[in-house]
């Protein structure tokens, strides 16, 4: 199990180095300059000031080699000091700090959500194969895979807002709030959970052990949850992980059709102004979260099933 954990966490260092590299280079590939963007928002000559830009470039230290400003970069991201925005002068962390409290918030129940729904879903479509129930799960959760998220989230603020009254087309005020973005969020990830989950408890179900159990006497009922749906949680597992980090900084549509605060939408906003400290520090506090999400899975993986450590030469 030492072994195990030392490789992961190394593994885990290495992404962490390279996306810190990757994510730096992200704005100067894109092409724009961010001074003049800064300068244009402050002013309304567009004929800007060669002085004023010397100035302003050498004020926010890109005058400096590219791999000078990297490390400096680097060693302020280990301490979470991403700098100031350039757009508002705001500090970074506190902008992401309150954005990934948001998305936080409409990950997990969306997450939530799809997960809750896919267990009992999948569970029934493995326990009634080629039936009725089967094929019936089958067709609406590839129905959901189908519809993107922006056609349905207007649909929704049409039916459940511009229609009924019953929930706020926008915004991020009270629990209310949270109802259609988190809904929207999570059809998607609960359609894969079923099928994943269908997938799992099928392959249980057919195990010599599964058998034997049922031949003590043991209920479908019993050996689905004493016996199968552990073993089923396996792979479930892993994809839960998968989704719920993409989630965090991935729901981008949603965010701004909603008008939510959150990480998506902030790093949209951020990439549209050129904002480039906001776009290091976004990308990279998502991609991390993402990989240490990841890790901690692989961990709670091996902690359930020890063949993984095996597989992997733990001793």
């Amino acid at each position: 199990m030492v072994r195990f954990v030392v490789r992961r966490l190394l593994v885990l260092l290495v992404t962490l180095l390279a996306v810190s590299a990757a994510t730096f280079a992200i704005p100067y590939a894109s092409g724009g300059d961010a001074v003049r963007t800064i300068l244009r928002s402050r002013v309304s000559d567009q004929a800007l000031d060669p002085t004023a830009i010397a100035a302003l470039r050498s004020e926010l230290g890109l005058d400096q080699p590219i791999v000078v400003q990297y490390l400096s970069w680097l060693g302020r991201a280990a301490r979470g000091d991403f700098g100031l925005s350039f757009t508002s002068r705001t500090p970074v962390d506190q902008l992401l700090g309150s954005a990934m409290g948001v998305s936080g918030t409409l990950a997990i129940t969306a997450i939530g959500l799809a997960f809750v729904a896919a267990l009992p879903l999948g569970t029934l479509a493995a326990s009634r194969p080629g039936k009725r129930v089967d094929n019936g799960v089958t067709l609406l959760t590839q129905s959901f895979v189908a519809v993107p998220e922006y056609w349905l989230a207007p649909v929704l603020v049409l039916v459940f807002s511009r229609y009924l009254g019953w929930l706020p087309s926008a915004g991020w005020r009270d629990p209310t709030s949270l109802v259609m973005p988190a809904l929207v969020l999570a059809l998607r990830p609960m359609a894969y959970f079923t099928q994943v989950t269908r997938a799992a408890m099928t392959d249980v179900l057919a195990a010599p052990y599964i058998v034997a159990a049922r031949s003590r006497g043991l209920s479908q009922k019993q050996t689905l949850l004493r016996h199968g749906l552990r073993n089923a949680l396996l792979p479930v597992m892993t994809l839960f992980s998968l989704w719920f980090a993409g989630l965090l900084g991935g729901s981008v549509v949603v965010e701004v059709i909603f008008s939510i605060p959150g990480m998506g939408r902030l790093v949209y906003n951020a990439v549209v102004n050129h904002d480039v400290p906001l776009i290091q520090g976004g990308i990279l506090s998502i991609v991390a979260l993402a990989v240490i999400i990841t890790t901690a899975t692989d961990f709670l993986y091996a902690l359930i099933n020890p063949a993984v450590r095996g597989r992997d030469g733990a001793v």
